[in-house]
């Protein structure tokens, strides 16, 4: 600390051996500086406060309906993106600050000291409330910009909005489009693979699987039926050969003929009419299955005729014979019935033989099953997804219209100008009653540097152990002077006249500082 001290009592006795050149430097600096602080322009501030109001009572009874944005964070972010180079220029032509630039580099610092000017400021504590503020040397020019600034606030906030919605409602809607053309690829996919699949699979394999047991099951009773029937049949033929036999005439016409009964003959005859009686229903007398069940009828009538003759040839009596047995009303009967149930059996085994086509042709296809399975779930899933992303959308837009309908009817935010711009009477700036003493203090201080300067470039030795740290050298001793009288007055009359000019130094910022207040105050 001592040595501290020591090396700072050095300084100051060099900078006291150079305290004119100091003095001097303060009285150039010091002038200019006081004149420069009353030359100032002035700068005028005009200023506008804005109210962002964003509750509106329709927010609370939309929720879960319409889309509710962040108003306030929105609000946020424009006050601080506000002040951009496109929204400068657009100013600075709405309040015709333009109409003096001449060339580009004008413009361009034009742009740089508005942009420096501006100021968007938020109430301390209350985040809706924001000050637009404006500097410039011409009031009404002040008031103009603020002006323009409050209507572009406004206009910014309002017109982000809708664009922001513009383009949330043509994202949607493009999504849309592309979604309903793959639902409709989807669905045609669907319907190709149900008319390709149409006899195998329903609307899936469960329906497939009922087809398969359905099938089996009426199979399994087409059987029992042929069963039943075969044997009420054979129970007729027994009960047929236990009454009188068929006797013929001798001499018999084909009316008679084909009045006789065969029962094995006459069964499949019946049965092949019947065919016929379909097939022509369906289809013309030229058809290939109506002639041959016509030549099939053709060939068993001829066969029935034949076997007629051949049992008129094995009767052993003539016509009383045939006559009693035409007579019998139980051996007509029987011959009827036994008619009926040959006619029965060919109709359940054609019905046998195509439920077994059935059955086979559905085990075949049982093969595929899985792979067909498999790629109806992937069809599926395919028209799931796509359908519940289009559903999805669809209700956000129709979210995102009620929004924009809900802010044009009341307004999500209401822009309220509590304050608005006016033309100052007073100038925000400078503040000369600040800048003129802190100019005299400058130029103290500026005389101050001076004289350490100084003392540093020429330096001086005041006592013998500056001397001795400096050489490195051995001091045996120093010589003192002594002053007489006229030397002790020069140097009292020298001090004076220092402190004086000092003074009046400080003397002139303070009477230009009290000038300065009386003024502001007039």
């Amino acid at each position: 600390m001592e040595d501290i001290l020591r090396q700072l009592s050095v300084i100051l006795r060099g900078m006291w051996l150079y305290r004119w050149w100091g003095l001097a430097a303060a009285w150039i600096v010091g002038p200019i500086a006081a004149a420069t602080v009353y030359l100032l322009p002035d700068r005028y501030e005009s200023s506008a406060r804005v109210y962002v109001d964003t509750q509106s009572i329709l927010k609370p009874l939309m929720s879960g309906l319409a889309v509710q944005p962040n108003v306030d964070q929105q609000i946020n972010i424009l006050s601080r993106t506000l002040i951009s180079r496109p929204n400068v220029e657009k100013l600075i032509r709405m309040a015709d600050l333009d109409l003096t630039v001449k060339n580009k580099e004008e413009r361009e610092a034009l742009i740089a000291s508005v942009t420096k000017s501006l100021e968007i400021r938020v109430a301390a504590g209350r985040d809706n409330l924001y000050t637009l503020a404006y500097t410039d040397t011409d009031a009404e020019r002040a008031k103009r910009v603020v002006q323009s600034l409050v209507s572009m606030f406004v206009e910014s906030g309002l017109g982000d909005k809708r664009k922001d919605s513009d383009t949330a409602r043509k994202f949607i809607e493009e999504q849309i489009k592309a979604y309903e053309q793959k639902l409709e690829e989807a669905e045609n996919r669907l319907k190709e693979y149900k008319l390709r699949n149409l006899n195998t699979v329903g609307t899936g394999g469960r329906d497939y699987f009922s087809k398969m047991n359905d099938a089996g099951e009426q199979l399994n009773q087409a059987k029992l039926a042929l069963r039943e029937a075969e044997n009420s049949r054979d129970a007729l033929k027994r009960q047929l050969t236990g009454e009188e036999p068929v006797l013929l005439p001798e001499n018999p016409s084909s009316a008679t003929l084909a009045t006789v009964s065969v029962p094995e003959l006459d069964g499949r005859i019946e049965a092949l009419k019947k065919s016929l009686d379909g097939l022509l229903q369906r289809f013309t007398d030229q058809h290939p299955d109506v002639v041959g069940a016509r030549k099939q009828i053709e060939s068993l009538e001829a066969q029935k005729i034949q076997e007629i003759k051949a049992r008129r040839k094995a009767a052993p009596s003539g016509g009383s014979a045939m006559g009693s047995a035409n007579a019998n009303p139980v051996f007509q009967q029987l011959k009827m019935s036994l008619a009926e149930a040959e006619a029965n059996v060919a109709s359940l085994h054609a019905r046998v033989a195509e439920y077994e086509s059935r059955v086979q042709s559905l085990n075949a296809s049982s093969r595929m099953l899985p792979q067909i399975e498999a790629e109806f779930t992937q069809l599926n899933r395919d028209y799931d997804v796509n359908k519940r992303n289009y559903d999805a959308l669809v209700a956000r837009r129709e979210s995102a219209t009620m929004a924009v309908e809900m802010g044009a009817t009341s307004g999500v935010a209401d822009f309220r100008l509590i304050d608005p711009p006016t033309v100052p009477s007073k100038p925000a700036a400078p503040n000369r009653l600040l800048l003129m003493p802190g100019a005299g203090l400058a130029a103290l201080l500026l005389g101050a540097a001076i004289s350490f300067l100084i003392s540093q470039i020429r330096p001086t030795f005041s006592d013998t152990q500056v001397l001795r740290e400096v050489t490195g050298l051995a001091v045996l001793g120093s010589v003192s002077m002594l002053a007489d009288p006229d030397r002790l007055r020069n140097l009292r009359r020298g001090k004076i006249v220092f402190l004086g000019g000092v003074g009046a130094l400080v003397g002139l910022f303070s009477a230009m500082t009290v000038w300065l207040m009386l003024a502001r105050m007039a």
